[in-house]
């Protein structure tokens, strides 16, 4: 079972950066897809990005396109999320997640496709 620590969170105001990282171990890495997922309070949890373990294709929701950036060092075991131009609406949880049983025929952006979750970090943009 591969377990994931998120940091990085923290408040900044409209218009800032943040860079997320979660670290992973106890597994094999680099053949894992990777999602970032967040939620809001109030709201249900949402996909936010994904890296794949294969081709390291990325996926966004397009709230975030051409703001947020996700990486993967595997050398590291890390995969990050850079996050730049925040919005007061960016605010949530933010929950590093993996795949790590290669559920191919299900989409990136669902829940469903990753069994193992970090316990999130919180993100706090403010006007």
């Amino acid at each position: 079972q591969v377990q994931l620590v998120e940091s990085g969170g923290g408040s900044v105001q409209a218009g800032g950066s943040l860079r997320l990282s979660c670290a992973a171990s106890g597994g094999t890495f680099s053949s894992y897809t990777m999602g970032w997922f967040r939620q809001a309070p109030g709201k249900e949890r949402e996909f936010v990005a994904a890296i794949r373990w294969s081709t390291s294709r990325t996926s966004y929701t397009d709230s975030v396109k051409g703001r947020f950036t996700i990486s993967r060092d595997n050398a590291k075991n890390t995969v990050y999320l850079q996050m730049n131009s925040l919005k007061p609406e960016d605010t949530a949880v933010y929950y590093c997640t993996a795949d790590t049983r290669a559920q191919i025929l299900v989409a990136v952006t669902s829940t469903s496709r990753y069994d193992s979750w970090g316990p999130g970090t919180q993100v706090t943009v403010s006007s």
